[in-house]
């Protein structure tokens, strides 16, 4: 097992209970800050209201930069997305915080945390997540996605004004990718594929359920990009509507990622969280769940014989945690005692972190290799693979805001290759 380097431990407890950490580069100082977003205290967590109590701003080394809100003790708690990302979402090189906040879409400059705009939700329930999104054709994605818990999307330009609407089965987090390279994104809007008008292109078929996860990459190696799509089961298309596999050896398919996890191996694996056992069925039974891992023809590489219990394990890629390291799969909010920990493409713990919590990472030292930020409602602790020291001044040029960043959810989706 890999040593892993603290490199700092800093109280957040002024945000509140129950946040969801966001991270990117608010001030433009060559690191990124941590956002703290705690959910509406209103909230319920599977259906309404899905919005922001408040926003708190801390640098890595714990300092309170800015408070957008007043925090509550009465908070929900992450069952659901939290309506809030950090984007540039006017082009000026500066970013911004985008939030859904007293039934308005707010947009907060990210270095002060100051209201820039606001505008009125198009629906009372347009505020379950929030996905930006390049309908219009710019050089540099402007518009929004509003979405209710499973039905309906509302597509709006950064001004607020409604571009199109769509019902459907859209799942948690719809995923934006431009597929055909004609500068337009299309939409994974749960299993329907949406053109940048909202028209509908094609739908996934025999799928029950909705779609918990998504993530687009040339998984096969034929120089195209295909869709990985979690759900009832796990299924790969291509970009014209094709099934290309599907694998049903899961109960519920809740979270997957993709991956060059053995480099031994053509293409890219395909990492997924089968949850074998749910607590809250009303059934009375204790949860477990699996991690698996497929090649790219969906075939099944290994699954996890768990020992230990717990069912809310969520499982993403992370790449670079050195600079000569294959990607892994982190793993968290595992329960039965289990820490957040690296795995390789043999199921091997590579890396085991001493704090239990929810888990965020990031260049955010603006170096080439990404850290891990595990967090508690009174704790941020950062963790690499080698010494890094957090009181070296930072650069001062800004760094860009990956993609993923952008699109923080809590299923969380993807893109193989993106930065």
């Amino acid at each position: 097992m890999k040593e892993v380097y603290e490199i700092a431990k800093v109280d957040i407890s002024a945000a509140g209970p129950r946040c969801k950490m966001l991270l990117g580069d608010l001030n433009g100082d060559g690191r990124m800050e941590m956002l703290l977003v705690q959910p509406d205290d209103r909230q319920d967590v599977r259906y309404i209201p899905h919005q922001v109590q408040c926003l708190t701003a801390y640098d890595l080394s714990g300092r309170l930069l800015w408070q957008h809100g007043t925090p509550s003790e009465a908070a929900g708690s992450p069952g659901s997305d939290y309506p809030a990302q950090i984007y540039d979402i006017d082009g000026d090189g500066a970013l911004e915080v985008l939030c859904v906040m007293d039934g308005r879409v707010q947009m907060l400059d990210g270095a002060t945390g100051r209201v820039k705009s606001s505008f009125q939700l198009p629906d009372p329930h347009a505020h379950d997540c929030i996905i930006v999104a390049n309908l219009s054709g710019g050089a540099h994605a402007s518009d929004l996605l509003l979405k209710d818990r499973y039905e309906r999307m509302w597509a709006l330009n950064r001004d607020g004004e409604v571009l199109w609407t769509h019902k459907g089965n859209v799942g948690h987090y719809p995923w934006v990718y431009d597929l055909d390279g004609d500068g337009y994104d299309e939409v994974m809007a749960g299993y329907d594929l949406l053109d940048h008008t909202g028209r509908l292109l094609w739908s996934c078929r025999n799928l029950d359920d909705h779609a918990d996860c998504i993530w687009v990459g040339d998984v096969n190696g034929d120089g195209e990009p295909e869709l990985v799509i979690g759900g009832s089961v796990t299924v790969m298309y291509d970009r014209n509507g094709s099934e290309l596999w599907r694998y049903e050896g899961s109960v519920e398919s809740q979270h997957i990622a993709l991956g060059k996890f053995r480099t031994d191996l053509p293409g890219l694996q395909i990492v997924g969280l089968d949850r074998i056992t749910r607590e809250d069925d009303g059934k009375g039974l204790k949860g477990k769940d699996a991690l698996f891992l497929l090649d790219e023809q969906g075939r099944e590489l290994w699954k996890e014989a768990r020992s230990t219990s717990g069912w809310l394990t969520i499982a993403e890629t992370l790449s670079r945690w050195s600079a000569d390291a294959p990607d892994y799969i982190l793993a968290y909010r595992r329960g039965g005692g289990v820490h957040p920990s690296l795995y390789d493409g043999f199921m091997n713990v590579v890396a085991e972190f001493p704090l239990d919590g929810y888990v965020v990472h990031g260049p955010i030292f603006g170096l080439e290799t990404e850290q891990v930020i595990v967090y508690t409602d009174a704790v941020a602790a950062i963790y690499a693979s080698s010494p890094i020291d957090p009181a070296a001044p930072p650069s001062g040029t800004p760094l860009p805001q990956p993609k993923r960043l952008s699109h923080s959810t809590l299923y969380p989706g993807g893109e193989y290759g993106a930065r």
